[in-house]
């Protein structure tokens, strides 16, 4: 891409994006330290990912696991340390949004993208949350803003120090989360589609940034290789959803639906309407094109997936950062201020209102929207519920649940108990082989099965745990209130003499005895 196509910026943009950001990080993390919602399991899974550094874990690649190490290190292992790292990334990620627009077109467009990506509703929840998707925005925006740069380059050496610095950037986002495999396909797209591109690229650059890529991979790549290549299974087996009723035009409906509330209504409008201006008249400018290759591939790709079977609607994030230069570089363009004032405002508004439900809770509740909280509550008092049964047994051998949100919140908010008590948390497993990580390193044995308080999640799959004991008694319920109409509520008995029984792989229940009969004889219905 040739230097020509810069604009000129003044510093006055930069301070202004800095101020932006600063200000939504100072105000989340006001948010993060006096919310009191809880860990939903899934980060309380990942904290438990932190307490033993790997370079590869079950369903996830590492560094959501290395970022949480790295911020508990510092302050401890209450809830807000535990998502910090989520708020910086994506503080990161907002002024990364800023220096790619900067670059493509100028410090306004760059300020109005900054607006747009830091207070789009999809980035407030990513941004409180300890999970993969705010490290792989930030890391694939970096990747991004080393590929414009090279593009831009015309010194040689510099050429090739971008490529390596693209090259680990990649690497890096891929270590956040294999979805970063839409980088590739944006860049595939972009050479294809660019002659300019192409050119920019030599065997040399090509060549380190593959390197690069490469030696950032390499120790997630040996982990998977004598682990049964666990995460990438798991994450093919995600996007597969066997079970679910396929080519189901309501789902992709469903999916498309909840991107105007992961983008924001404005901006998906104003990204639908560029595309289609843009075909209408085939013509795109260069920068136009390079966003457009990143933008749609991920939207195109999960909405198929969406068709074929079904998709969350985050599976699309990586389309959105550089969908939200490409939508701010539109409405300065078609002079539609008033749209992007509008746009910045209203996400704005929703962006205040989701701080302050999450500082307080109850006024979620009282517009209706307490179901959407639920997961994110109740889970220290279930854990206490769990733990005050444990104490009040005599000799216990294992603690064992059978779902792995009851695992990995147990973990967390009775890891002082569970010291004190000094019995392993296990996981019950239904099938004859172990379906996540909980079941993978804590299964429940024979060899830790002598006298075991066993949980079931809601009643589920009671009978088949109780049958897996020569003895099983002293069954009790308790529940949790998560709010006014909803509770969580577990079974609890005492198991002795743990003998699991043979599973059948398609049900999962217990297998049937076998009979022998003897020739001539009916045989037994």
């Amino acid at each position: 891409m040739s230097p020509a196509l810069r604009s000129p910026t003044t510093g006055d943009d930069l301070r202004s994006a800095l101020m932006l950001t600063l200000a939504l990080t100072a105000a989340r993390l006001v948010a993060l330290f006096s919310t009191p919602l809880e860990l939903y399991p899934d980060e309380a899974q990942y904290w438990l990912w932190s307490r033993t550094l790997d370079f590869g874990y079950y369903s996830k690649p590492p560094v959501i696991a290395w970022a949480i190490w790295a911020t508990t290190a510092v302050g401890g292992d209450a809830e807000a340390w535990v998502r910090l790292s989520a708020c910086l990334f994506q503080g990161g990620a907002t002024v990364v949004v800023f220096l790619i627009a900067r670059r493509l077109y100028d410090g306004a467009t760059g300020l109005a993208a900054a607006a747009l990506y830091g207070l789009m509703p999809g980035i407030q929840l990513s941004a409180l949350v300890a999970a993969t998707d705010a490290p792989l925005l930030f890391f694939l925006g970096l990747s991004v803003l080393a590929y414009v740069a090279h593009l831009q380059a015309t010194d040689a050496r510099r050429r090739l120090l971008l490529a390596v610095g693209f090259g680990a950037a990649l690497g890096l986002a891929f270590l956040s989360k294999y979805a970063a495999v839409y980088v590739v396909i944006g860049l595939a797209a972009h050479l294809l589609a660019s002659a300019e591109a192409r050119r920019a690229w030599t065997p040399i650059t090509a060549g380190a940034a593959m390197l690069a890529t490469a030696a950032v991979l390499a120790p997630n790549l040996a982990w998977n290789a004598t682990h049964g290549f666990a995460t990438f299974q798991h994450t093919a087996a995600n996007a597969a959803w066997s079970g679910v009723q396929l080519f189901n035009l309501a789902e992709a409906g469903t999916f498309l639906v909840s991107q105007f509330g992961v983008f924001g209504p404005i901006p998906m409008g104003a990204l639908i309407a560029g595309v289609g201006i843009a075909a209408a008249r085939r013509r795109l400018s260069q920068p136009d094109l390079l966003l457009l290759c990143f933008t749609l591939p991920p939207l195109l790709i999960v909405t198929v997936q969406a068709f074929i079977s079904r998709a969350n609607a985050n599976w699309s994030g990586a389309a959105y950062l550089t969908g939200t230069i490409l939508v701010a570089a539109w409405l300065l363009r078609w002079r539609a201020r008033r749209w992007l004032v509008a746009a910045i405002a209203l996400q704005g508004f929703v962006a205040a209102f989701f701080l302050a439900a999450v500082i307080s809770p109850a006024l979620a509740d009282r517009v209706g929207l307490a179901n959407g909280l639920k997961r994110a509550r109740g889970w220290s008092q279930t854990a206490d519920l769990i733990l005050d049964r444990a104490f009040r047994e005599p000799g216990l051998t294992a603690i064992a649940v059978n779902n792995r949100f009851l695992f990995y919140s147990t973990a967390y908010y009775g890891r002082e108990r569970l010291t004190e008590l000094g019995v392993p948390l296990a996981s019950w497993l239904l099938m004859e082989g172990p379906r996540n990580q909980a079941e993978t390193a804590a299964p429940l044995t024979p060899a830790i099965g002598g006298h075991v308080l066993m949980v079931s999640y809601e009643g589920w799959r009671r009978s088949e745990m109780q049958a897996d004991f020569e003895a099983a008694s002293g069954l009790e319920i308790g529940s949790v209130w998560l709010d006014r109409k909803h509770k969580r509520r577990i079974e609890m008995f005492t198991g002795r003499g743990f003998r699991p029984s043979p599973r059948d792989p398609v049900t999962g229940l217990p297998r049937a005895p076998v009979v022998s009969v003897p020739p001539g004889r009916p045989t037994p219905p």
